[in-house]
């Protein structure tokens, strides 16, 4: 069997088959060309390098798009105290190589169709009429692409089904939270949490393994929160929903990311628009984490996590005991 992309460590020599998530031509700061790449198994996914196109052993990297397999030879080098493979030899695959993509792609632990049950049944328990109905219209009506869509093309919950497993942990905190604070309400968090990244789908270019190599053009023109804007205020009007509650949803996902500089004009104005901006602040904090120490021995750091302002994180020794 393979060994997993995560476990090589610096130094170590890569040989084996991995998804191509991207590969986009740059130029260095010397003027020369390379290509920036994403590879990729079930282990999680690594940034690879092609340094010197002229070497005939890459010669096929120019033409080879993302969202494949490739075979590749490499070695692990640190940047920056990042794990980085350096290509060495990159092929397409052939029919004869023995190599199953699906058993490549990562994967959120919990099939689509169970985390799609389980979060329209939460959708279908919401009290409120209105919140019910809207969600669950909007989960049924996309329920196709929810079921393999992953929630980022790079950092939390990008794999196929990310995007519900990101919703289904926050749900499980939302029904947590609400035990603790009456001032939430059920129906209103519930309604937020399952549509707050609805617009993910349109925002993001995803094939059914759930790879995602980049966004859309409205994807990348507007963003998921406008787009999501959109998505509710359309729905809601077509079903004649009270204009509070369209307006409350609406600031829910306008404001969730709580800073201009992270899409959000708004910041919470109400509870739940406050829970949801922690929960899925949380919830894709703890997805870095939890990526970030797969394959870290006891006693030892993870690489430096990008989105958590490089910081390293560490895995205690008295865990393992």
């Amino acid at each position: 069997m393979q060994k997993q992309l995560m476990e090589y460590k610096t130094g170590e020599k890569v040989l084996g088959f991995f998804l191509l998530k991207t590969s986009v031509l740059r130029t260095s700061n010397k003027g020369g060309e390379y290509l920036d790449m994403v590879i990729a198994d079930q282990s999680g996914d690594m940034i690879a390098k092609v340094w010197d196109l002229n070497n005939p052993d890459v010669q096929q990297a120019r033409d080879i798009t993302g969202r494949q397999v490739v075979k590749i030879k490499a070695v692990i080098t640190d940047w920056n105290g990042q794990r980085q493979a350096k290509i060495q030899k990159i092929r397409k695959i052939t029919p004869e190589d023995p190599v199953n993509t699906e058993e490549l792609v990562p994967s959120a632990p919990m099939d689509g169709k169970d985390m799609y049950r389980e979060i329209l049944e939460k959708a279908r328990a919401i009290g409120d009429p209105d919140f019910r109905t809207l969600t669950t219209a909007l989960l049924e009506e996309n329920r196709e692409r929810l079921e393999y869509f992953p929630a980022a093309t790079r950092n939390h919950h990008a794999v196929k089904g990310g995007l519900l497993y990101h919703v289904y942990r926050m749900l499980l905190t939302a029904e947590a939270v609400c035990g603790i604070y009456p001032v939430l309400s059920r129906d209103i968090l519930y309604c937020g949490v399952i549509l707050h990244d609805i617009a993910k789908l349109d925002e993001i270019d995803s094939n059914e393994l759930g790879m995602a190599e980049n966004y859309t053009f409205e994807g990348q023109m507007l963003g998921h929160i406008v787009q999501g804007i959109k998505i509710i205020d359309a729905k809601c009007r077509a079903l004649g929903t009270p204009d509070e509650k369209r307006v409350m949803v609406e600031h829910m996902i306008l404001s969730h990311h709580f800073e201009p500089e992270f899409g959000s004009p708004k910041k919470p104005m109400f509870p739940e628009a406050e829970m949801l901006h922690f929960l899925d602040l949380m919830d894709a904090r703890m997805y870095d984490i939890e990526k970030s120490l797969e394959g870290v021995a006891p006693g030892g750091f993870s690489d430096k996590i990008y989105s958590m302002d490089n910081r390293k994180m560490y895995k205690p020794v008295f865990e393992e005991e």
